[in-house]
């Protein structure tokens, strides 16, 4: 099955026969940041490149912003040379988490505005349940010159502008961590618990049926569309811990036909770093 952004195991394989798509491999483990690319060396999808989170994905943390901050265009337009993209080909990402991880590179090409990406449904698992081939070590790469970037800050709220939308009640803020994190029940990452006053609990994982592909675009609509109710989607602001599994939300939400909801990218890791900030239980 092939949608616009999702494509299944099989429809990627085609594409690959002619090269026809960069595929990125996305798996990261929050608290254990190099065992992703060992994963990766050991087994990958043909020709996939890796992707780190920390530090391609993100920008360096600074003061007062969340764990992972956006990278600059520079930075990401680089990444993406020396990985060989360049525009027009596809971008097609995944990870072994429902799209957890992908979708922020996913969202990263959107944000810096090229819509020529997608994610594999199911990610390597439903890739290893097709029996297809995979292989081990690093691809040859055709490096790229690296393409101006410029980011569409359209796209993403500053903390101030959450607490302004919040308060005026002109945003509806949608928090994609579990929901023992956002009842402050535990917390394995960040250094205080809870979450938000005034946002709601969305887990990433609503979006997925149980073998980690996405769900159809009713489904998904029946639930995120019930959380914009009368806002405009534009108004649908997507969180969680540093602003990553948020952007499978984001991208579950295009699947379903709501353009335009927008993410907080420092999210709960940027909110905690100010204690005069108010935290719910």
């Amino acid at each position: 099955m092939v949608r616009k952004i999702l494509l299944s195991a099989q429809a990627l394989r085609a594409l690959l026969e002619n090269t026809a798509c960069v595929i990125f491999d996305c798996r990261f483990v929050l608290e254990d940041p190099g065992a992703g690319y060992e994963d990766y060396l050991e087994s990958h999808l043909p020709g996939a490149v890796y992707a780190h989170l920390d530090n391609d994905l993100s920008g360096p943390i600074r003061t007062g912003s969340g764990r992972h901050p956006l990278p600059d265009a520079d930075q990401f337009a680089s990444f993406l040379g020396r990985s060989g993209w360049c525009p027009g080909k596809l971008l097609v990402a995944y990870d072994d988490a429902g799209g957890g991880i992908a979708a922020r590179l996913w969202w990263l090409m959107k944000y810096f505005g090229h819509d020529q990406a997608a994610l594999l449904d199911g990610g390597i698992p439903a890739w290893w349940s097709a029996g297809l081939a995979l292989e081990s070590g690093q691809p040859r790469i055709a490096a790229q010159s690296a393409t101006n970037l410029a980011g569409n800050d359209n796209l993403v709220l500053s903390t101030a502008e959450v607490i302004s939308g919040l308060d005026r009640q002109q945003i509806v803020l949608a928090d994609a961590r579990a929901p023992e994190r956002f009842r402050g029940k535990i917390e394995p990452i960040d250094t205080v618990a809870g979450h938000i006053p005034g946002s709601v609990n969305y887990p990433y994982n609503l979006n997925l049926s149980a073998d980690g592909t996405f769900k159809s675009a009713a489904e998904i609509h029946a639930g995120l569309g019930a959380l914009v109710g009368q806002h405009d989607a534009q108004d649908l602001v997507h969180m969680c811990g540093s602003g990553v599994t948020a952007c499978n939300n984001l991208f579950a939400a295009e699947l379903a036909g709501i353009h335009g909801s927008r993410l907080y990218v420092g999210s709960w890791s940027e909110w905690i770093q100010d204690p005069a900030r108010p935290v719910g239980l």
